[in-house]
């Protein structure tokens, strides 16, 4: 799209084309620029803009500018009630201003640090209903001519259409926005499934919990299902309507993770073309969930204290405080009881987390919860593949039952796709599940082994458990060990253990 000149069309023409995109195209930031292109063009201005009121900070920020001096003048921010343009933010009514040398309101340090000369200003708010959303202003006509009250017409016009334009991405990223929600919700692998005694148990104390506020802390192994506990909290309590945002801690660097979490300006480091808003700003009125908290960085565990403790933060490169309304939920498969007493983990911000606290149950916990489980992952897999019928042979359900599944209902899922993908497509055989069982005795345990053979028989068989338990990946079972990749690679070769 093009901005359309002053002399192609009649202004009336021109509005009433731009009308028809506001309602058809989806680029929002490519319409508002649109908008103003021809804004200017046809009032023959010198230069115009389109401020956004961004209501967190109580700043204004350039989101389009035209002129000479449109890229320079993009870099800077107004608050509220500054100069002519947060004037007419704040009260929500338009300003002529024939000669600004003479308005005590004119904030002259924009202009002055660009280099732009400025005589006149028109101004009116942008408003969705009765709030205001940002305003448009022209500066100057391009051959000295003072602003008309006629322009100021025909500014408020175009201000309507980015209104408009706004009002309308809004509801088309809402209604995303709760499909998406929708779908997460009403699939069935968000589902908590099982009858045992212990899930019942946690379901029914994430119920009591729901109807408030207080930060919950989920323990469990990985696998168990916290993020479905923490699903189910948030649409139990009255934040339902509002985001849930997940973020997994472990699988950002400390600086990202900064980033994502309290959002960036442009230009805070390089590649930050743009300000992002960060998962805090997003969960605004909902809910955060923060999952792997026990791989958080010590550095980045005290700015989440102080973020918990004053209700403030920061995003990254910025100097606005920002003030949200977020419940946060946490979850770990980590001790971090053990953490603590390492130096690993603070203990005031285990406090600030643990208010609430509760425990998803391992699967051999709840084995009576398998073949419930086992029957809804195979009603997906039908669907998904188009597999009618799909069953699991006795043989295989009693080789089923009697795996501790270290991996939990994680691995339970992973293990009968596998099956369904390389079996028959109808049946379920024993020979078709991925799983063995574990020893149950070890020979380091033998008498008349020599200490070395049995470190060494420990050592075999504890890097075997691991291996097993992440699924081969040496990176995680290195962690969970406490010990090096590199050292754990060195184990691998020494005790031939490289196609575990």
């Amino acid at each position: 799209m093009n901005g359309i000149s002053k002399n192609s069309e009649s202004p009336i023409a021109c509005v009433k084309e731009i009308t028809t995109w506001v309602n058809s195209v989806l680029d929002l930031d490519r319409l508002l620029e649109l908008i103003i292109d021809t804004a200017t063009g046809i009032m023959e201005a010198k230069a115009s803009s389109l401020l956004l009121l961004e209501k967190k900070t109580g700043k204004l920020y350039f989101k389009v500018a035209t002129g000479e001096k449109s890229e320079e003048v993009r870099k800077y921010e107004i608050d509220v009630g500054q100069g002519i343009a947060g004037f007419v933010a704040e009260k929500g009514e338009p300003l002529l201003i024939p000669d600004v040398s003479k308005d005590p309101r004119w904030y002259k340090q924009i202009s002055e640090s660009i280099g732009f000369e400025t005589r006149s200003i028109a101004c009116v708010p942008m408003k969705v209903g009765s709030e205001i959303i940002g305003v448009v202003e022209i500066i100057d006509k391009e051959d000295g001519s003072p602003i008309q009250n006629e322009d100021m017409k025909m500014l408020t016009v175009f201000a309507d259409l980015a209104s408009m334009a706004i009002c309308n991405a809004r509801k088309i990223d809402r209604v995303k926005r709760e499909n998406r929600d929708l779908k997460q919700e009403i699939g069935k692998k968000h589902q908590i499934i099982g009858e045992s005694k212990s899930l019942e148990k946690v379901v029914s104390d994430a119920f009591k919990v729901a109807n408030s506020k207080t930060s919950t802390l989920i323990l469990g192994e990985s696998g168990t299902g916290k993020e479905l506990l923490a699903r189910l909290i948030h649409r139990a309590g009255p934040r339902k309507h509002s985001t849930m945002v997940v973020l997994n801690c472990a699988a950002l660097t400390e600086t990202l993770l900064e980033a994502e979490l309290f959002g960036h300006e442009k230009g805070a480091f390089t590649g930050a073309t743009d300000r992002k808003i960060g998962k805090f700003e997003l969960a605004d009125g909902g809910t955060l969930f923060l999952d792997e908290i026990g791989e958080m960085s010590p550095g980045m565990q005290a700015k989440l204290l102080r973020v918990l403790q004053e209700g403030l933060f920061y995003r990254v490169g910025g100097n606005v405080p920002i003030s949200v309304d977020v419940r946060v939920i946490s979850a770990t498969n980590k001790d971090i009881t053990q953490e603590i007493t390492k130096g690993k983990f603070r203990e005031d911000l285990f406090y600030r987390l643990n208010v609430v606290q509760l425990h998803m149950p391992a699967l051999r916990e709840r084995k009576e919860d398998i073949p419930l489980l086992a029957s809804h992952f195979l009603d997906n897999f039908e669907k998904e593949r188009g597999l009618p019928h799909l069953t699991i042979s006795e043989k295989a359900m009693e080789k089923i039952l009697e795996y501790d599944w270290p991996g939990n209902v994680r691995e339970l899922g992973n293990a009968l796709e596998r099956a369904v993908v390389m079996g028959n497509h109808h049946e379920i055989l024993p020979k078709d599940l991925p799983i063995s069982e574990p020893k149950t005795s070890y020979p380091a345990m033998e008498v008349g082994l020599t200490l070395k053979e049995a470190v060494d028989s420990f050592k075999k068989d504890f890097i075997v458990i691991n291996l097993k338990h992440t699924g081969g990946n040496r990176s995680k079972a290195a962690k969970n060990m406490d010990i090096q990749r590199t050292y754990l690679s060195r184990l691998i070769t020494k005790h031939n253990l490289q196609d575990r």
